[in-house]
């Protein structure tokens, strides 16, 4: 029997409602982009000030992997999955009626604190469900939907503010939350309750005899070299690529003169080469294998960053956002393959290990961007993310040779 006979129809069905899941966290994650010039007048803020809205965001998002990894390994990930996305709503009604930016700021971390659980988790899923060889490709078709939300969110942030006004991007995101949140309790109802009759045995297992605590688990994850080297790639993959990503709309708005509907429009199609990435990715693992990717994946999306950062005239940007996104999820998507696989006996709590690094090191870049932009110039700074994106690439395909060896220690 082949490989590709494992993977039922059922779980293509639920990578299908992941996926939308995933798309709704990162629409959610990458709305206030293009906001940020918006947000900062209406409310009378500095540009920092109101990039709070999406660093703090990863900062909770990030955090919130120290309670969903372990959480999903016991309760089962498509449950916490389906929950977590249900809640997301309760922020965004809260995002949508602010009255102030604090208050905004707050009702961001809310729903960062449901949006944590979606993405990793469900890598962690497929890491469960699908066998290692076809895994990738399976998680490029998860990935669609987040790659997707990234075109998603820049562009109906930036539309909506320059239209109806920003609240309104955060009202349909409260309708979209419990809408995918209800197809998902659809789902997990078919599979039969997965996660219901864990906690049932719970006493049983209690009983045996615990298992590794959450702290345990991650000491033994970090004992790794190779596990290490993967968080802190990943790390520094969140600060200089998603991390200044947030500025690339403000950079566009303030330095090339374009509205926020265009500027977000034009990072959109970071997302959309994200996307053609995954359309073709099941025919360049095969060819170019896991370090091709890394390398050309790094070199790609750092070069095409540089290009934007000094474009003469915002149509180069186009294809610069293109090229970008289509070399960032080439090496993003390698990286994801490599984090469900650190440590399979407990990987809801490596892979959520994964995403604390990476979107911590987002909050991170967000923070520096902000804050350099003024002083330095956003073009230096995104030029700055730039080459740093093409040392991650090479040194991660460097790395990779040595990953058996690694693995030993």
């Amino acid at each position: 029997m082949s490989a590709i006979a494992t993977v039922s129809a059922a779980t293509r069905r639920s990578v299908l409602v992941l996926s939308c899941a995933t798309f709704s966290s990162m629409v959610a994650q990458r709305l206030c982009d293009a906001m940020l010039p918006e947000l900062s007048r209406e409310f009378e803020a500095s540009l920092p000030s109101a990039a709070q809205t999406v660093s703090l965001f990863a900062v909770a998002y990030g955090l919130a992997q120290l309670i969903y990894g372990p959480l999903g390994d016991r309760l089962g990930k498509f449950r916490v999955v389906t929950f977590a996305t249900l809640a997301c709503s309760l922020g965004s009604v809260l995002s949508a009626f602010a009255p102030s930016l604090n208050v905004l700021i707050v009702a961001r971390v809310l729903v960062a604190l449901g949006a944590a659980a979606i993405i990793p988790l469900s890598l962690a899923w497929v890491g469960d469900s699908v066998p290692y060889e076809r895994r990738q490709e399976t998680l490029a078709r998860l990935s669609l939907g987040s790659t997707l939300g990234i075109v998603a969110g820049q562009l109906l942030g930036g539309v909506f503010t320059d239209t109806l006004g920003w609240r309104w991007a955060f009202a349909l995101m409260t309708l979209q939350f419990g809408l995918v949140g209800a197809v998902l309790f659809q789902d997990w109802r078919g599979q039969g309750f997965p996660g219901l009759a864990s906690r049932a045995m719970a006493p049983a297992a209690k009983n045996a005899g615990a298992g590794p605590s959450f702290i345990q688990q991650v000491a033994q994850i970090l004992r790794g070299g190779w596990t290490r080297r993967v968080l802190l790639v990943a790390f520094v993959e969140g600060a200089a690529g998603f991390g200044v990503l947030a500025i690339w709309a403000s950079h566009l708005h303030l330095e090339l003169g374009l509205s926020l509907s265009a500027s977000g429009a034009t990072v959109a199609l970071f997302g959309l080469g994200g996307m053609l990435y995954m359309t073709v990715a099941k025919r360049l693992i095969p060819v170019w294998g896991e370090r091709g990717l890394s390398r050309r994946g790094g070199v790609m999306a750092g070069t095409a960053a540089m290009v934007l950062a000094w474009a003469p005239v915002w149509w180069v940007a186009l294809p610069a956002c293109l090229v970008a996104g289509f070399g960032f999820f080439m090496f993003h998507n390698t990286m994801q393959t490599n984090a469900t696989q650190m440590a399979p006996q407990a990987r809801g709590t490596a892979v959520s290990s994964f995403a604390a690094c990476l979107f911590l090191g987002q909050s991170v870049g967000v923070v520096l961007a902000a804050s350099l932009a003024g002083p330095l110039g956003s073009a230096a700074v995104i030029t700055l993310a730039g080459a740093v994106m093409v040392g991650a690439g090479l040194f991660f395909a460097h790395q990779l040779q040595h990953r058996e060896r690694l693995l030993g220690g």
